[in-house]
């Protein structure tokens, strides 16, 4: 579907692309065409439209090719490792911390969290992510900035009690990270106008913790590596495939 920018209405796009994964796939060849159908929409002339329910919509992809999580924002990494008493090496602030996560099964925006027991130390981190069309391998930074489609926010869960005894086993991440939620819907880079800027969201991530306000960083403040340089480094040694996600934690909530 394309929704209105204000999310109160929106219309089937299945005579463009059947879904959003198949859409990512032919990007060059669709994307004028979904601008052309958000404009219809947005201006009263789409065709078949209809009043849109956000809090009943899945993830804009309920699973994924590939999910990247990286930390861009050094003073977040600096917190997470100094509450787990490990060190800050000196190649992170010159090389992307990233790890491959599950994107199998992502949930919904308003779905519950399924997890086994509290026990495990349920914690949840807002991030801005990006999803990219085809991706070559070994692509430089400023040209993976072409490849980014669309804009999503996250809630991407960690497990705290279960993260320390998984990385010292020297394998990263499993238990640890469980199924992360997206935003009900994805946007391109240019509804953002100009908090759009070097790769990067200038704009505030509002967070709240049941119905409470407890965060609102600026995601565009301290962030070491733009998310050219994130697809880029994920593409370092192998192509990325159209629906990629990769996403980065922001600073100050979690």
């Amino acid at each position: 579907m394309v929704a209105s920018r204000d999310l109160t209405r929106a219309v089937s796009a299945e005579r463009v692309a059947p879904t959003l994964q198949a859409a990512l796939d032919r990007w060059a060849e669709v994307a004028s065409q979904l601008a052309q159908l958000a404009r219809d929409l947005d201006g009263g002339k789409a065709d078949g439209s209809f009043v849109l329910d956000p809090a009943r919509l899945a993830s804009p992809l309920p699973r994924a090719y590939q999910w990247c999580d990286g930390s861009a924002y050094l003073n977040h990494v600096e917190l997470v490792r100094k509450a787990r008493g490990a060190e800050m090496p000196p190649s992170f602030y010159t090389d992307p911390l990233m790890y491959q996560g599950g994107s199998d099964s992502f949930i919904g925006p308003r779905d519950d969290v399924p997890l086994g027991s509290e026990d495990w130390g349920i914690d949840f981190e807002a991030e801005v992510a990006v999803i990219t069309d085809d991706v070559p391998m070994g692509v430089a930074a400023e040209a993976a900035r072409g490849h980014i489609k669309l804009i999503v926010i996250v809630n991407d869960i960690s497990l705290r009690n279960l993260i320390p005894n998984e990385l010292a086993k020297g394998f990263g991440f499993f238990h640890g990270k469980p199924s992360s939620a997206f935003s009900p819907v994805a946007v391109t880079p240019d509804e953002l106008g100009a908090a759009w800027k070097d790769a990067t969201v200038h704009l505030p991530l509002v967070v709240h913790l049941n119905g409470k306000p407890f965060g609102h960083p600026n995601a565009g403040t301290d962030m070491n590596f733009d998310f050219g340089q994130l697809v880029a480094h994920a593409a370092k040694t192998r192509p990325l495939g159209a629906g990629t996600i990769v996403g980065v934690v922001s600073q100050g909530v979690v």
